[in-house]
């Protein structure tokens, strides 16, 4: 049976194979399909250019002339590489027409990418800060009405701010009252009143003992809208127990002549409430206190108070040798340090803490009803100040007692404060 292809016998062989080859070239390239470098041949052209490939079963071979093979077109393929890429230019490889598939890499555009992020950066904290402020403006409590206000003297320089503690127990459960030990007393009554002072030349501020002796003058009852008449002589404190923050106003309008712009009060669990948002505050206590009634028992020294250490330590009055004038320091004292505390880095750039005091801060506080955002900031700043050096913190200055036992203010110097604080100027009057 022949194998070979159509058109070869065991005759075409002839006597070479088998008994060595007379030809110069190596036996195996002669038997060896040719493989061609170059372009790839045309639709219905051989590989060398001639007829079409054979289609049976093994490939075309090369022709046989003159008792050699004849050499294809474009030269003898000698099998060795010759350092060209296969595929190359008609293939995939570098050249082809899939070589766009293989290009290198742009080089980041680092300016690019540094713009959109700062823009998108900057979208986030604005987006962010807008919403705060919003979520924050709709917790104000803006309950205090001063237009009721009457027979009010003329602003004057810089921005006056009236800020009381209040023995509000509200929103407080009976197992906090316990542990505060604020009693169940029903109402509200002040505990304590200061009247802070923000101008060119720093903040001051000033407490207003709550025994001071005072004229409670004419009035526009808050509810009722009527006037009362005056009530004379009595204690501060007396006013805010008659008709609230509007008559508190009214009256100390009414005794220094200083013009209030804005109301903040805040009661006993909500003062609590911020000390503990905040992470506590550290005070530098000056002598060991031990009061019974606020449930004070702090050590001489710098420590730092929760909200039921705080509240104890600006109530106490009992234990101290100046009694109401030495509770009015400490709670300047203690406020400074608080807002000093709120005003922080860790505090304003950590939303884990931020959050908490300002939800635990502005849902305890009561305003004037034209108190903003910024106005509250400004109050907590200028705070920061007094406890920096940046400001003057005294008492409303006293003369002595009055006859009916209450603390009477220096007239003199009382006018000669209000003054200074009008045309905002530095204030040289001393609380002694």
């Amino acid at each position: 049976m022949n194998n070979w292809p159509e058109g070869w016998s065991d005759d075409n062989r002839g006597s070479r194979y088998g008994r060595g080859s007379a030809s110069a070239q190596p036996e195996s390239a002669r038997v060896m399909r040719q493989v061609r470098r170059g372009p790839a041949p045309s639709p219905g052209q051989g590989a060398y250019g001639g007829a079409a490939p054979y289609t049976g079963g093994v490939p075309q071979q090369p022709s046989y002339v003159n008792g050699g093979y004849a050499e294809p077109p474009g030269g003898y393929d000698s099998g060795y590489n010759t350092g060209q890429v296969y595929g190359s230019p008609g293939g995939r490889g570098p050249g082809g027409p899939g070589d766009d598939m293989y290009e290198p890499r742009p080089a980041p555009n680092w300016r690019r990418r540094t713009k959109v992020t700062a823009i998108t950066v900057a979208t986030v904290l604005v987006v962010t800060s807008v919403a705060t402020y919003f979520w924050a403006d709709s917790k104000l409590n803006r309950d205090v009405d001063l237009s009721k206000v009457i027979d009010r003297p003329e602003a004057g320089e810089g921005t006056n701010y009236l800020i009381v503690g209040s023995d509000s127990r509200e929103g407080m459960s009976a197992e906090d009252k316990k542990r505060l030990r604020t009693g169940s007393a029903k109402g509200k009554r002040t505990d304590s009143m200061m009247i802070l002072h923000v101008g060119d030349n720093g903040p001051t501020l000033i407490s207003l003992p709550r025994d001071s002796n005072v004229t409670i003058p004419q009035f526009q009852g808050s509810e009722s809208g009527k006037t009362r008449p005056a009530m004379g002589a009595n204690k501060l404190n007396a006013a805010y127990s008659i008709d609230g923050p509007t008559l508190l106003v009214r009256t100390v309008e009414y005794n220094t002549g200083l013009h209030i712009d804005h109301y903040v009060e805040i009661g006993f669990g909500g003062f609590a409430n911020i000390v503990d948002a905040v992470g506590g505050v550290e005070m530098d206590i000056p002598q060991d206190i031990k009061d019974t009634k606020s449930g004070a028992d702090l050590k001489r020294g710098k420590q730092t108070l929760n909200g039921e250490q705080a509240l104890a330590f600006v109530r106490t009055r009992y234990a101290l040798a100046g009694s109401d004038l030495d509770r009015t320091k400490n709670q300047q004292k203690f406020l400074s340090a608080l807002a000093n505390q709120v005003a922080t880095p860790s505090t304003i750039l950590n939303p884990f803490k931020l959050y908490p005091t300002m939800g635990a801060g502005l849902d305890s506080l009561v305003v004037d009803k034209d108190m903003g955002l910024f106005d509250l900031a400004s109050m907590f700043w200028a705070m920061k100040g007094v406890s920096g050096g940046e400001g003057k913190s005294m008492n409303m200055p006293i003369a002595g007692n009055s006859a009916n036992g209450n603390l009477q203010w220096d007239n003199a110097k009382v006018k000669a404060l209000v003054k200074q604080l009008k045309n905002d100027e530095p204030v040289t009057v001393s609380s002694g």
